[in-house]
């Protein structure tokens, strides 16, 4: 009997196809959540930054960028309309085409499954990092005279320094990405089974309020991470800074406050819910359009 099921498995595992269980309908469906997400939450996004790299309070931050005119609001956007639409599909795509075979193919139970395809996937979203690395520089208000638009900065900074500089802070981006794919991933499945009453209009708000809820959670789970990754980011040339020393700076130069470390923390919490409520319930409403 055990030589049985050995042998069922084998069988199962010598068939595998790795590329047939990507399923297209999964990529398309997160790079058109996340393009609908950018276009309304960018100007949120842009006074978080703010608070990040400068650790000022929210209406500082909104001053900035009052001051700075409708010209600069959504200067920057490129690259994450670039990076998040191509981020989301991967991230979408990659984990339902890890998590399927994972469970089917190999045996592996359902949660573990579901924590090495969001780590799988958050880890390819890496690759894409360039973008996120060039959004940065764009939206800080010191390289306004440098860098004119995306195409200019891409082409400055590998010309200048090569491109390993793009990925400048890729190991806070590899420990946030990795781990909170899998824990927003869990959370959203279970979401999902929760009782809600039937309608377009019932279900539209489960789906917002879920992944509003789930989004910020993991956003403020990960929130240092994100204020190291974007202080390193913001800086072009020179060494490369261990992560753990930055953070360990961050926390000196802010009174030694972990609070202040949390700066932009509420307007992040409201962003990411609004981000990931969007999302989510675009995501859901693309996959009844594809499926």
């Amino acid at each position: 009997m055990p030589s049985k099921i050995y042998y069922e498995i084998a069988s199962k595992k010598s068939h595998f196809n790795p590329f047939q269980s990507f399923d297209h309908r999964e990529f398309l469906c997160g790079w058109g959540a996340a393009g609908i997400n950018i276009f309304l939450t960018f100007p949120i996004y842009k006074m978080i930054f703010r608070q990040m790299l400068h650790g000022v309070k929210i209406h500082t931050a909104f001053n900035q960028l009052r001051s700075e005119g409708l010209t600069f609001l959504y200067r920057g956007i490129g690259p994450p309309l670039m990076q998040k639409t191509l981020s989301l599909s991967v991230m979408f795509g990659v984990y339902d085409g890890v998590k399927k075979p994972a469970i089917e193919h190999f045996g592996i139970n359902e949660y573990s499954a579901k924590c090495i395809a969001g780590i799988v996937a958050g880890s390819v979203e890496a690759i894409l990092m360039p973008f996120e690395r060039v959004q940065t520089i764009l939206t800080d208000a010191a390289y306004h005279n440098k860098y004119k638009n995306t195409p200019h900065a891409f082409r400055m900074i590998c010309s200048e320094f090569g491109w390993k500089e793009l990925y400048r802070g890729m190991v806070p981006v590899l420990f946030r990405n990795g781990p909170s794919n899998a824990v927003f991933f869990i959370l959203r499945e279970e979401a999902i089974k929760l009782p809600h009453k039937e309608g377009i209009f019932h279900s539209n708000f489960h789906q917002f309020l879920s992944g509003a809820l789930i989004g910020a959670f993991t956003s403020t789970l990960f929130y240092p991470l994100n204020v190291v990754k974007v202080v390193i980011q913001s800086k072009v040339g020179g060494n490369y800074e261990n992560w753990l020393i930055v953070l360990r700076e961050i926390y000196i130069k802010r009174d030694r406050s972990v609070r202040n470390v949390y700066k932009g923390l509420n307007m992040n919490c409201l962003r990411a819910a609004f981000s990931w409520g969007i999302m989510n319930a675009a995501y859901e409403n693309l996959r009844i359009l594809f499926y």
